[in-house]
């Protein structure tokens, strides 16, 4: 479940391309197309002469969908390994459908961290009623009755608002479709019960956060590219963003490593050409890098070669992953 297009890449790369890679069926949710998004517009990218879509949210969202099509066509290794829905067009408790969700915006309060857009309209995701996109997603989850729903932390990774609200939108799904009192319009396994899914939360150690940082300002290569380019390093010894947690409970956690299919997740990057730019992947892994990319901050980011995900039951039950 994710807020835009290039955050299944950015956040979940991984384990979807894993999954996919073993057979299992994966299904992408994305909440918004992203239309208030900066756009990078790199030469010899994709995204090459396009930033005249920044600011024109009908015409970036539409593109942003094709990079995302192209994007879980790298992860699932062709265009039929991963299926994908808008949340906003899949039907909802008495079976309409929402006329869109609309990208919230942001801003950069903080290296690495977003905050609210000072001009979020009112109809942005961020402000939409809870239950009404919750109660699109748990007759999604009621249909399909996943073993696992995997989306961000509380704090949405890095602060975005629209993944803020993916979060408790997530959360509040799974307890509609495993609430016997709730019951959607239509018929079938939408009106059956499903309790049985696992709350996948992207998380890291806070620890291999900073060394993976370290490790990168360190490798020549990503260097050269910086200073070619204008780009800058994180600062390991800075606050970090939501997603990386001190003392991890690692009794909570389940780990997916990246570096099987980290080409494909190379390559959904780079589908991304107007957000995500140098994406690149080390021929061999340096500790925790397996490789980086930038946003359009500038700031070239690790691609670190595990994922970790903090799980947790519905209700607050342990959890019991057949997964680990």
């Amino acid at each position: 479940m994710h807020a835009h297009p290039d955050d299944e890449s950015l956040s979940t790369g991984g384990l979807l391309a894993a999954w996919a890679a073993g057979g299992r069926p994966v299904c992408v949710v994305t909440c918004t197309r992203g239309e208030r998004g900066e756009v990078i517009a790199l030469p010899g990218t994709t995204s090459e002469g396009r930033a005249g879509l920044e600011g024109d949210g009908p015409a970036l969202g539409a593109y942003r969908e094709t990079e995302l099509a192209a994007a879980l066509t790298a992860l699932g290794d062709g265009p039929d390994g991963i299926e994908h829905a808008f949340l906003d067009r899949l039907s909802g408790p008495d079976g309409e459908r929402h006329p869109g969700y609309e990208d919230s915006g942001m801003a950069w309060v903080a290296p690495g961290v977003a905050g609210p857009a000072p001009d979020s309209p009112p109809t942005a995701f961020a402000r939409v009623a809870l239950d009404e996109p919750a109660g699109r997603l748990a007759v999604l989850l009621r249909e399909r009755r996943p073993a696992v729903v995997a989306t961000y932390e509380p704090g949405g990774g890095y602060g975005h608002p629209d993944h803020v609200r993916t979060h408790a939108v997530t959360v509040r799904a799974l307890e509609l479709a495993a609430d016997p009192a709730w019951r959607p319009g239509g018929t079938g396994r939408a009106g059956e019960p499903w309790a049985g899914a696992e709350l996948w939360q992207a998380v890291a150690p806070a620890s291999v956060v900073r060394a993976a940082r370290a490790t990168l300002a360190g490798l020549p290569d990503a260097r050269a590219l910086a200073a070619a380019h204008g780009l800058t390093f994180p600062d390991p010894d800075e606050d970090l963003p939501p997603f990386a947690v001190e003392d991890l409970d690692v009794a909570e956690v389940v780990r997916v490593d990246v570096r099987p299919v980290l080409d494909r997740v190379v390559g959904a990057l780079r589908a991304h050409a107007t957000q995500v730019q140098h994406a690149t992947a080390l021929p061999r892994p340096d500790g925790e890098v397996a490789g980086w990319y930038a946003l359009s901050n500038g700031v070239l980011a690790p691609i670190l070669a595990t994922e970790t995900y903090r799980v947790s039951a519905p209700g607050g039950r342990r959890a019991r992953s057949p997964w680990r």
